[in-house]
């Protein structure tokens, strides 16, 4: 995202005193108003504040309310792309819970660093399993293992998690077809083709299907459009399982992680130039020439400048998996994520597009 003109950002702070100073005397004859359909007396605008900060801390500050816990004990989960990132992590922290896990890994048959150390606990609780998300042949094998490996496979599967995934970067006019269908290979049709496989083993047990969509799932951005579609794609998907299976009683969680490229390293210098160079040498000389060298060399430096950003640590979002297999009464969807991305998302998704355009592009 580019830096905002001056403009705007005096218009956003009088915007911002405006709504406070218009609560400011609107909030106490509201509050007054409700006190007196519930026969209370007047409140001072002092009794006003605290209330409505109380509301604050209750809602911000305090821990969740405990929702139960089912017993990880017998249960099985199935996690796509556990070589690297949320995957791997996600893999060896169920393990410790005590899960048996099913971590599939795109290069298990390559010796993968990551399949050969989850392999290397030696733990009958831990199988890796070959799996490229977006072929039918391992997929369905992937089943087969499951299915014989499983302790008792007329209790099923308790939950699978799509985690699998591609990221790029590019302007729609420099970005191919094949590009788009690749992502989307992997992010949605990989995770659509996992779910269809392993979902009456699912129903079975009454289950989760966790997918993994991203803050770009809920709201797009300039030269993310790949990406943003398979992640808008992820979450239609999923809120039409979540009705389908609400008869079964399996329950359909979406996470939708923010900016954990630091955390990741899903994207990194040595991608960036790769991309870039690709993006242009590929580009139609009509486009080269409108866009312009230098332009085109400015908004790819902006995406390098995200390489080290976001949060450096994967526990939310691990964290936030775990309570969706774990929670008797999980949430619908999860957002481990930064407070300024959780904002932009709240504007992006409920304010008027006029409004959110004007205030970020």
């Amino acid at each position: 995202m580019s830096t905002l003109p001056l403009r705007r950002v005096a218009l956003l702070i009088l915007f911002s005193v405006s709504l406070t100073v218009t609560l400011g005397f609107g909030l106490p004859s509201l509050l007054n108003y409700f006190a007196m359909l519930c026969g209370l007396p007047e409140a001072s605008v002092a009794e006003c504040i605290v209330v409505v900060y109380l509301f604050f801390v209750v809602y911000v500050a305090m821990p969740p309310i405990p929702r139960g816990s089912v017993k990880a004990e017998g249960k099985a989960v199935f996690i796509t792309g556990c070589d690297t990132g949320f995957g791997f992590a996600l893999a060896k922290y169920l393990h410790k819970l005590g899960f048996t896990v099913f971590a599939g890994c795109l290069l298990k048959e390559k010796g993968g660093d990551g399949a050969t150390e989850l392999e290397e606990l030696h733990s009958d609780r831990m199988k890796v399993v070959q799996l490229d998300v977006c072929s039918e042949d391992q997929v369905a094998r992937a089943v087969e293992f499951v299915m014989s490996n499983l302790e008792d496979p007329e209790k099923g599967l308790w939950a699978v998690v799509n985690n699998a995934g591609l990221s790029t970067f590019g302007d729609v006019e420099f970005t191919s077809m094949e590009t788009y269908k690749q992502i989307s290979e992997v992010n949605l049709w990989g995770t659509i083709r996992v779910t269809k496989a392993l979902l009456p083993l699912i129903r079975r047990a009454k289950g989760r299907v966790v997918n993994l969509a991203s803050m770009y799932g809920r709201m797009g951005n300039t030269m993310r459009s790949p990406y943003c579609v398979s992640k808008y794609g992820v979450e239609a998907f999923s809120d039409c399982l979540r009705y389908e299976m609400k008869p079964w009683q399996v329950k359909v969680i979406v996470v939708e992680p923010g900016n954990f490229i630091a955390a990741t390293g899903i994207l990194n210098r040595d991608i960036v130039a790769a991309t870039a160079e690709k993006l242009w040498s590929e580009a139609p000389p009509g486009v080269r020439e409108d866009y312009g060298k230098a332009n085109f060399e400015q908004r790819v430096a902006v995406v390098r400048s995200y390489c080290n950003s976001g949060l450096k640590d994967m526990a939310p979002v691990v964290h936030a998996i775990t309570d969706a297999i774990q929670s008797c009464r999980p949430f619908t969807r999860y957002n481990p994520m930064e407070v300024h991305w959780w904002i932009r998302i709240q504007v992006m998704t409920h304010l008027p597009a006029a409004i959110s355009d004007w205030l970020y592009f």
